[in-house]
């Protein structure tokens, strides 16, 4: 594990000091606040509890200000979809976080149509004040740190581990004034040992969000990895990875409208078998306890949960992981898809550096303008010609 080393109070002390937890009980006592050393000033941080346990964090807008090579380092949110959301759709604090969310979280009764996905395209402006369904993704993607990678990564990522970073991801979020947390449901890690036991973990869940008594139905925000989309008997239904044997509905329209909208995203997912597809989508389930989605959207990851939205973005994470530097991939949020972002942000160079994808003289336009905006070093890779050769690695990289 990395050692990060601060002051608090005047004293130096790192996370690997066995007075870690009592330093930062007195200093949050004392309302001190630590100060990461990854710069010669440092960058002050705060405190925050997980459970009994203290952690430091980076106070909210001050990612640039860290050494790219440190975990609290955030390339400029203008470089991704962050930018065009962040103090609209989300208002970050140090103890809370407001999200206003484009989609629902409840129905009036069992029998609402499914909505229509919450998803921008190219010819409509999305909401900069509202997170559609795929920012929603993107924020708590990023929050986990999932879009984030360094070489000591390779080989330690699961369902398991994605899960429990997304839950606490999710921890200190509001959104229509009540916890993200009390509508998401991401299942649990499949275990053949204990299949009664999570069968019926799962069956209370949908139990409970079967209940239209009150005039409204609760829906969960359900964010998985996908295993299979089939024709069942009545219609589609989607099969999730760690719920075997166990589907979720797709009413016919949604189907249809899914694999047109998403068409690109299902393509990749079905020509590389390393890839993996993640699905986020709200869900109603009936007195049977049979879930049914009402809006969903995909997004496909690598095999390291790395997301990429193309076959040259793909190319380009590889070939990052292949020759072990560290990065930060950019989300997209409610970007549409035309609009220029940097593909992932090098951060084991000095300074760090953008990467961007541009093919074709409007895309090259588009990105020699946020290149001209930004105060980060760039890289450009039009994927009709050779790849150029990355910017060498600093000595601590």
């Amino acid at each position: 594990m990395q050692t990060h080393e601060f002051t608090i109070a005047g004293r130096h002390i790192t996370t690997a000091d066995p007075d870690w937890q009592l330093a930062l009980a007195e200093a949050r006592r004392t309302k001190v606040r630590p100060r990461c050393l990854c710069t010669r000033d440092g960058v002050e941080m705060y405190i925050a509890s997980v459970g009994d346990h203290l952690i430091v964090k980076r106070m909210p807008m001050s990612g640039t200000g860290h050494a790219p090579g440190c975990d609290s380092y955030e390339p400029p949110p203008e470089l991704s979809g962050l930018g065009q959301v962040l103090g609209a759709a989300i208002n970050e604090g140090t103890e809370e976080t407001t999200l206003k969310l484009a989609f629902a979280l409840t129905v009036s009764g069992a029998g609402s149509p499914p909505a229509s996905e919450s998803e921008p395209s190219d010819s409509v402006t999305a909401d900069p004040a509202k997170l559609s369904m795929r920012a929603t993704v993107h924020y708590l993607w990023e929050q986990a740190e999932f879009n984030r990678w360094v070489p000591a990564m390779a080989g330690k990522r699961s369902w398991s581990v994605v899960r429990r970073h997304l839950l606490a991801a999710a921890r200190g979020k509001m959104t229509k004034g009540a916890p993200l947390a009390s509508s998401l449901y991401l299942p649990e890690p499949w275990n053949d040992a204990r299949k009664t036991e999570l069968s019926a973990r799962r069956a209370q869940v949908m139990t409970a969000i079967s209940d239209t008594s009150k005039g409204r139905q609760k829906l969960l925000f359900v964010l998985a990895e996908v295993a299979a989309i089939a024709e069942g008997r009545l219609g589609w239904k989607m099969m999730l990875a760690e719920l075997p044997g166990f589907a979720f509905l797709l009413p016919d329209d949604l189907h249809k409208r899914m694999r047109k909208r998403f068409g690109v995203e299902l393509e990749l997912w079905e020509a590389d078998e390393q890839s993996r597809l993640i699905v986020a989508g709200t869900i109603s389930a009936n007195r049977a306890g049979v879930p049914t989605f009402h809006e969903l959207t995909l997004m496909p990851v690598t095999e390291n949960w790395i997301p990429y939205e193309s076959v040259t973005d793909k190319l380009l994470l590889d070939h990052l992981t292949d020759h072990r530097r560290t990065f930060v991939k950019g989300l997209r949020y409610n970007l549409a898809d035309a609009k220029a972002l940097a593909a992932a942000v090098l951060t084991d160079t000095t300074p760090a550096t953008a990467l961007y994808l541009a093919s074709g003289d409007q895309q090259r336009q588009a990105v020699d303008e946020l290149i001209a905006e930004s105060d980060v070093d760039s890289w450009v890779w039009d994927p009709t010609a050779d790849l150029p050769a990355l910017p060498p690695a600093s000595s601590r990289g």
